[in-house]
């Protein structure tokens, strides 16, 4: 409870959608740091399952979502200031707005503000980002990069990562292009854009 017995608005939300290799960890990374908000990004729900279930097997599945909606019932449910998951979004799959609805309800349940942030960048330079050595240490199984590159390959002709024009018109959405910027550039954007805390440099 909050002052004079008032509720407690739940944690922000900010999710950073974009194309595989354009840059969403370290953009989280940095708004963490400048924020204070957790940083979650997708692989840190992805890597420990794979050492027991491949992409694609049922369990994978159910153990990532699970692990995923796990964490983000309990920040929700916390102090802390916000939780940052990045994660790539398939917009011509309608099962993932679905997914992303299931993923927000807990904190806009409880009055806590939900923001997205779209990255993209030409293909061409996410395939050099692809093999960034921060992306491979955080990221063992992109670390066959000539797998990861056929990967991301065949995922851009299979889906539609950028978001349509329309949900750029929103309050609650930003899109970047980080073609040029460093992530510290485009995390001070943000953070001015969403009005979001600082924290002490």
């Amino acid at each position: 409870m909050g002052e004079a017995g008032a509720p407690v608005r739940a944690p922000d939300l900010l999710l950073i959608v974009g194309p595989p290799a354009v840059g969403k960890m370290s953009v989280g990374r940095e708004i963490a740091l400048r924020t204070g908000y957790r940083l979650f990004h997708n692989h840190m729900s992805i890597e420990p399952v794979l050492q027991f279930f491949d992409y694609g097997h049922p369990s994978f599945g159910r153990l990532v979502e699970g692990f995923r909606r796990s964490v983000f019932e309990e920040v929700a449910q916390s102090d802390l200031p916000g939780l940052i998951f990045t994660f790539v979004w398939a917009f011509n799959l309608p099962s993932e707005a679905d997914a992303l609805e299931e993923r927000t309800r807990p904190f806009r349940s409880r009055g806590g503000r939900v923001r997205f942030l779209e990255l993209q960048a030409p293909l061409e330079e996410r395939l050099r980002r692809n093999e960034h050595e921060l992306r491979l240490a955080e990221k063992p199984s992109k670390r066959d990069v000539a797998r990861s590159r056929d990967v991301l390959l065949q995922h851009e002709a299979q889906y539609e990562f950028k978001a349509p024009n329309e949900f750029t018109q929103r309050d609650d959405w930003l899109r970047v292009d980080n073609t040029t910027l460093s992530p510290e550039e485009v995390a001070v954007a943000a953070i001015k854009h969403f009005d979001l805390p600082e924290t002490q440099q």
